[in-house]
């Protein structure tokens, strides 16, 4: 049994990582308008292997990686079926991960199907990230392996500590990149050439200006309820819980800096791969965050021996 624990750990790790891969890499994708390198799917130009020249390198990677990552997912699921009765919560983020799954690939060829129009884009996206969510998550789950409620006495639910607050700020982080997707599939990045107005207005004359200005409130929001997330954990939340906040609040920061970047210097290519990659990662430090805040309960309720054992797992991630 502590085979499969182990072994499940392994797989639930790596999807993570993996996921977070593709998510900066599809972003990519499409800044780089990569999207229709291949034109067809699964296969591009009709082969497995294409020739790699251009935006193909950037598209065929990002399958090539979704490729390795559906058997990751598969050995994630397997494993975990069989360490659910031992680990808290695993079975619910199995079920959430399949259905997730399924649907993202799905999206993925629609995307190509719709030439990136984006809606399929913000959907696509929007899918990548609950994804990535729902693998940290498991990952999360795999490493502190928490108890079920009547084994060791501990029980997390989401209104423990500071993890409302947190899941509030990682799903304003959600929506703030999927109307940001919006903006750059749509081609809409310059289309208010001021900061912090639109051309002397709130939101704009046109589609493309207010759905600009809107990605802009939409980060200003994100701000403020990080900012009481953050606080929150530093009030009510262990130390690893204040350590994620803090580092995505402060890239959330960092993430209106290269915001305001790119409008000033016209978008430039590297800019804008920044701007996307650093998203991912403010989104997944408050995912973080916030799963460490709705199981630290088990960690004080677990009996002393377990409480050692579960901190030694903890500790890589403080």
């Amino acid at each position: 049994m502590l085979g499969d624990v182990n072994l499940f750990r392994g797989f639930a790790v790596t999807s993570a990582a993996l996921a977070f891969a593709i998510a900066v890499l599809g972003s990519w994708v499409r800044i780089n308008d990569a999207g229709l390198t291949c034109p067809d799917w699964p296969l591009c130009h009709g082969a497995l292997v294409p020739s790699l020249q251009g935006g193909v390198v950037l598209e065929w990677s990002h399958r090539l990686v979704a490729f390795i990552e559906s058997f990751v997912v598969l050995g994630a699921i397997v494993t975990g079926f069989r360490a659910r009765r031992r680990i808290a919560g695993v079975a619910p983020a199995l079920v959430a991960l399949a259905v997730i799954f399924a649907a993202q690939v799905s999206l993925g060829g629609a995307t190509v199907l719709l030439a990136n129009s984006p809606v399929s884009v913000v959907l696509h996206w929007g899918m990548g990230m609950a994804l990535l969510a729902d693998l940290s998550v498991l990952a999360t789950l795999a490493v502190l392996a928490p108890q079920p409620a009547g084994v060791g006495g501990g029980r997390a639910t989401l209104g423990d500590g500071a993890a409302p607050a947190l899941a509030a700020a990682a799903l304003f982080a959600f929506a703030t990149m999927c109307v940001g997707a919006y903006v750059s599939s749509s081609y809409a990045g310059l289309a208010c050439a001021t900061v912090p107005a639109c051309d002397g207005t709130l939101f704009g004359s046109g589609p493309a200006q207010f759905v600009q200005m809107l990605h802009r409130l939409a980060a200003v929001s994100f701000l403020i309820v990080a900012a009481i997330a953050t606080y929150a954990a530093w009030h009510g939340g262990s130390e690893r819980v204040r350590l994620f906040s803090t580092l995505g609040f402060g890239l959330i920061v960092v993430q209106i800096g290269l915001g305001i970047g790119n409008v000033v210097w016209g978008l430039p290519v590297a800019l804008r791969e920044a701007h996307a990659a650093n998203a991912v990662a403010t989104f997944l430090a408050f995912v973080l965050a916030a799963t460490l805040a709705a199981l630290e309960p088990y960690r004080a309720l677990a009996p002393r021996g377990e409480r050692s054992a579960l901190s030694r797992r903890i500790a890589p991630l403080a």
